[in-house]
């Protein structure tokens, strides 16, 4: 084989390699949405985003069950959900749509699997708004089969850091992730201090015993499939508890 021949070869198998990875096999669950208008899908969720408006996620925001919330290490992971295999309840077409992971949805062992106890471990389950629902299935149908898989997450703008806490105590959300959207670990740092592990308190809550107040602050963020970006001086020196900034994307 020569080397043109060789190096064609090559990307050929590249580029199968990132066709594959693009589109990772769909697995099966089950999809129902909450009739809450003001329910935790929308306005909060057990990931600790807060308002899901306020960070993007709005509409498109998912409780998962507890295989798939695995204790809060999938918030802010995105999956595209499809519709299937039910010619009354699925929209002609199956259409998809992409949701962020943001909420919890509880087990119920006090009913079936089947009716109700939709959420109960080792069922992999989403609950979804009703306007995210009705994109896919009929809004008369109660619980759907679905196909899924995760995919890339597409977001507008850096990743946010939102700071909470006090003089001994230092806490930061971190929304708006982009590529695999599930953080795994965080570092912070001060003008005056090297780099600090942070850990995962709830969701995408991170905190550490450290004060750096009044200093310029970086943070060090590392995805799920191990890429690790820094954002440096995110925060200002004269920085405040209660404000969110604006650092890179993956």
């Amino acid at each position: 084989m020569g080397a043109l021949q060789a190096t064609v070869f090559f990307l050929f198998i590249l580029k199968a390699c990132e066709i594959n990875a693009q589109n990772e096999d769909w697995k099966t669950a089950t999809a129902t949405y909450s009739k809450e208008t003001n329910g935790s899908i929308i306005t909060e969720g057990a990931c600790g985003y807060g308002d899901l408006h306020k960070t993007s996620y709005g509409k498109y925001s998912a409780g998962l069950s507890t295989i798939l919330f695995n204790k809060g290490s999938t918030c802010g992971a995105c999956y595209e959900l499809r519709c299937v295999d039910h010619i009354l309840w699925c929209l002609q077409g199956s259409p998809s749509i992409v949701l962020t992971a943001t909420d919890f949805c509880p087990p119920n062992y006090g009913l079936s699997a089947d009716y109700g106890g939709w959420c109960n471990f080792p069922k992999e389950h989403f609950e979804m708004s009703e306007a995210a629902f009705t994109e896919i299935a009929e809004r008369s149908a109660d619980n759907v089969p679905v196909q899924y898989r995760r995919v890339k997450c597409a977001r507008s703008g850096g990743m946010r850091f939102s700071l909470s806490g006090n003089s001994h105590f230092f806490q930061v959300l971190i929304t708006n992730v982009g590529l695999d959207g599930e953080v795994v670990a965080v570092k912070v740092k001060g003008s005056r201090t090297g780099w600090n592990p942070m850990a995962r308190n709830w969701g995408q809550l991170w905190h550490c015993n450290i004060d750096i107040k009044g200093q310029p602050i970086s943070f060090e963020v590392t995805a799920s499939s191990g890429r690790t970006l820094a954002s440096y001086n995110v925060a200002p020196a004269n920085w405040q508890f209660g404000q969110t900034f604006e650092g890179k994307q993956f």
